[in-house]
Parts: C-alpha cells; sequence; structure tokens
C-alpha cells in the first residue's frame, strides 16, 4: 500500500509534467505537403471529384463519375485549387503551387468556347472532343461547331468559381513567364470577356449560357410585374435562359464582376455589377409583395423553372438579393442600391411562417406559402407532397436573413464608410496571432493525427448521396481534404505569418 506521502509525490510529479506540445511548423508543413502529394497522385489532368472510394475503385461529383472526369461545381477543381493556394501563401512550399497549377490547367483545357464550364469535364479521348472548346474556336466548321456542347453553367456557383479561383492563381504568379501560366491568364481573360458578353441587356445572366449574345429588342429593360393569370401547372418551358436569381446565380456573377475590377483596374467590370444592381432594382415586385422572383421570363414576370419550382416570390433567393444590393451600395457609394431594402424587410417581417423562419416560395398576389412537386403542381402544405420532395429541396428556413436583418442594422448604425472599413481584411496582430494559435492547435493536431501513411484523410461511415452506390463506407472526401489543409494553412499562419 502506498504512504500518504507517496501520493503526494506522485501527484506533484503529475502536475508538473509539461502537457502535450502543440505541432511545430515543421510537422504542420510535412503533414501538408504529405496530403497534397497524395492529392495530386490521384488527381485526372490535374482536377478532381468530390469523393474517391478508399480503393480509387469508386468515384463521384454531385453523380456517379469514372476515372477520366472532373468536376468543377463546388467542392470540385477551382475549390481544391483555392486550398493549394492557400497552403502555398503560408508555407512557401512548391508542391502546394504545382497543384493549384495542374487543377487552373485542367480548367483551361476544359473551357467551353462559351467562355465558361459545365458541372464537370470528361478527359476521355472519346468524349473530350464532343464540347466545343476554347481552343477549338475558328478550327470547326459551323455545322461541326453546332453539333458539340457549348453551354456555361452559372447555376450552383460554377462558371464563377471556376474564374475567381483562376483570379487568385493568376494574382500569386503575376510575373511568371512559364508558358503554362500564360496559358491561364488567357483562359482567365477570355472567360471574363465572355460573361461580359452573357450579362443581358437588362443586367442580369442566364442560369446557362449558349454563347450566343442577346439583344434588347429580344429582351427589353423593363421593370417586373405579376401577371394577372399565369400557367398553374408547369408548362415545360426551357428556363435556362431565365434572369435568374436562383442558386446565388447573380450574386455570384456580381462578386466576379467586382473582384475582376479590383484586381485588373478595368471600369467594364464595374459598370457590369452595377448594371447587375440596376436589374435588381428592376427585379423588385410590387406592393404588397416588394421581393424578387427566383427567375423571370423575358417579359419581367416571375416564371416557372423546375417542374416544382413555380413561380411565386421568394423568401429564398431575395435574401440573397437584399445583401447583393448592400454590398453595392458599400463598393459604389451609390444610394439607389439601398432604397428598396426597408421595403423588402417589412415584407419579410410580415411574411414569417415562424420566429425568423420563411417558406421559400409564396404564392403570387395573396402570398400564401406553397409547395411544388415534380408532377408540376402546386400544393399549399408541405405534407401534401412526395416524401421525396419534402427532404430533398429546402422549403422552409432561415435563409441566412437573420445575418441579413444584421447586416442592416449595421449599415444603418454605422453608416457606410464605417462598415465597409470592418469589412476590410487587417493584417493579424501579434496578439491575434498567439490568440489562433491556441484556437487552432488542437484541431491542427488532430488533423496530423488522422492522417494516414499514405497522406489520405479517410472518412468512415455511411455513405454520403453522391456515394449511394458506394459499397463501403471507407472514402477520401474533397470536403475533408480541404477543410483539414485549411485548418493546418491557419495554424501555420498563426505561427510564422503570411509569406
Amino acid at each position: 500500500m502506498k504512504t500518504f506521502a507517496t501520493l503526494l509525490v506522485v501527484a506533484a510529479s503529475l502536475m508538473a509534467a509539461p502537457s502535450h506540445a502543440a505541432p511545430s511548423a515543421p510537422e504542420v508543413k510535412a503533414a501538408m505537403t504529405k496530403a497534397t502529394k497524395y492529392m495530386q497522385s490521384i488527381a485526372t489532368e490535374g482536377g478532381y471529384l468530390w469523393l474517391y472510394s478508399d480503393d480509387l475503385k469508386f468515384r463521384a461529383g454531385e453523380v456517379t463519375a469514372t476515372a477520366t472526369q472532373i468536376w468543377i461545381q463546388p467542392p470540385g477543381t477551382p475549390k481544391m485549387g483555392e486550398a493549394f493556394l492557400r497552403a502555398y501563401s503560408v508555407s512557401g512550399d512548391a508542391i502546394h503551387l504545382d497543384a493549384a497549377r495542374n487543377a487552373a490547367l485542367a480548367l483551361a483545357k476544359g473551357q467551353l468556347e462559351s467562355g465558361g464550364w459545365d458541372y464537370s469535364i470528361d478527359f476521355d479521348p472519346a468524349k473530350f472532343p464532343l464540347a466545343y472548346r476554347r481552343t477549338d474556336a475558328g478550327k470547326l466548321s459551323a455545322a461541326e461547331a453546332a453539333k458539340r456542347k457549348n453551354t456555361s453553367t452559372y447555376d450552383d456557383n460554377n462558371t464563377q468559381d471556376a474564374l475567381r479561383f483562376m483570379m487568385e492563381y493568376v494574382a500569386v504568379v503575376t510575373t511568371s513567364t512559364k508558358p503554362e501560366d500564360k496559358e491561364i491568364r488567357t483562359a482567365l481573360d477570355y472567360g471574363l470577356k465572355k460573361m461580359l458578353e452573357a450579362q443581358y441587356p437588362i443586367g442580369a445572366w442566364p442560369q446557362r449560357y449558349d454563347g450566343k449574345p442577346k439583344s434588347a429588342t429580344e429582351y427589353p429593360v423593363k421593370k417586373a410585374s405579376i401577371p394577372k393569370t399565369y400557367p398553374r401547372e408547369y408548362q415545360k418551358v426551357d428556363y435556362k435562359g431565365h434572369y435568374t436569381l436562383n442558386d446565388g446565380t447573380l450574386a455570384d456573377c456580381v462578386d466576379i464582376m467586382l473582384i475582376a475590377h479590383k484586381q485588373f483596374g478595368d471600369a467594364k467590370y464595374l459598370a457590369a455589377a452595377k448594371r447587375a444592381g440596376d436589374f435588381l432594382l428592376l427585379a423588385q415586385l410590387p406592393e404588397p409583395q416588394p421581393a424578387w422572383a427566383q427567375q423571370y421570363n423575358q417579359n419581367m414576370e416571375p416564371a416557372w423553372a423546375r417542374a416544382f419550382e413555380p413561380p411565386s416570390v421568394t423568401g429564398g433567393e431575395s435574401g440573397g438579393a437584399i445583401r447583393t444590393l448592400i454590398r453595392l451600395h458599400l463598393e459604389t457609394g451609390d444610394a439607389k442600391y439601398i432604397e428598396p431594402i426597408p421595403r423588402a424587410l417589412a415584407w419579410y417581417k410580415r411574411s414569417e411562417i415562424a420566429p425568423n423562419k420563411w417558406a421559400r416560395y409564396y404564392e403570387l398576389t395573396t402570398n400564401k406559402p406553397i409547395y411544388g412537386d415534380r408532377d408540376g403542381k402546386i400544393y399549399y402544405r408541405l405534407q401534401d407532397i412526395s416524401k421525396e420532395r419534402q427532404t430533398g429541396y429546402g422549403w422552409e428556413g432561415d435563409f441566412n436573413m437573420r445575418r441579413t436583418f444584421l447586416q442592416w442594422d449595421e449599415l444603418q448604425k454605422d453608416g457606410r464608410e464605417k462598415t465597409a472599413a470592418k469589412r476590410t481584411p487587417k493584417p493579424m496582430s501579434d496578439k491575434n496571432r498567439a490568440e489562433a494559435q491556441t484556437k487552432l492547435a488542437p484541431a491542427a493536431e488532430k488533423a496530423i493525427k488522422e492522417l494516414d501513411a499514405q497522406g489520405r484523410w479517410i472518412t468512415s461511415g455511411k455513405p454520403v448521396k453522391e456515394a449511394k452506390d458506394l459499397k463501403s463506407g471507407q472514402r477520401i472526401e474533397t470536403d475533408v481534404f480541404m477543410e483539414n489543409l485549411r485548418t493546418l494553412s491557419n495554424y501555420l499562419e498563426a505561427l510564422e505569418g503570411k509569406r
């Protein structure tokens, strides 16, 4: 039996024992290099999907994919490229820059003649020529070009994310004379040019762009209105050319234009962003529903999209419209962009279906919450639509409106200049760096510990919906890789500062 004195000695020694040391900068860099090296080893032409089985026999983006495909739609190739650039910016290790360059080159190779990208690129030699690429321009007859796929997708932050990453990349290699970097810059310039071309005369963008500019005669500039009558059932119209707010399409396009203006100083990009703001002013629906529709036809009326997306006032994308208008006011100083906001916020306050909860769709004129289904009909209760649609779509929610109300209140309280200053990134102070080290050390240690011998972060458990055909839950997810690489990058910046 231990004596009381012995127990005191043991207790004292335990109290004096040092705690586990936080990861050192060399340990963090080694883990980052190992992980990036592995991901490069499974890349296709430098690009990535969303997930891979641990044996690489199963691959998927939003749907099951092949070994010759890469994905554009987040969290695909552009987001991976951004993670690599972040790792390079804090470590200075060339392997991360090389990985970013390869990702950008994959995008450049797959860029469409219409200037953007579809959801994926297939590098299969038998399938790659089925699309009309930027590099094919001037080489094909009109008849041959017409046979090929050439639709740039702005839905789901697709083309926008590719351009955003490429802008980040060229900003890092601005003095480079490498042929690969020149090719990436050529693709970026072309993509921005075609995105300007895709903007309608009224200032909106379509969900998808076919490479053919539209005239003001065909698409007149006019104020939005609510039609007295409209189809109550799905009409199977082609909605891809509608003026689109859905899935943040317009907000993401404005973001690209503002970044391009800031980076290259060309006034045409700012002018495009302002035209988009002018569209939002025109697109605000009249009282008593002064919010926005998810998409509009060329007559500026709320329109059908998919079978479960009826003409309506949207409690979802209207919040994005408000946030875009606030941003344009902060960027330009023009008060006209915030003039519609009080009316829209008042509509939100009287349209709550529960505290801080709204319907995605409200019926035109009556303002009743409505719901859609694959049968193309309108319903008034969520429980009346199919189980598959009840859980497969965001019918109700906060839609970031609490944040939107806070943004508006901040602007009203602080004014434009002070609010804009708060949003401007500031260098990390020594005090903030020390706090960040303490906060991030456990997550960085966990990421290093969970990295396996091959340089993989393996996710286990029930497969996600994109991998419903995956027999085992063991998989490599790009989302997980990016989260861990960003954690290590942030921790390394806190340790050493940014290079």
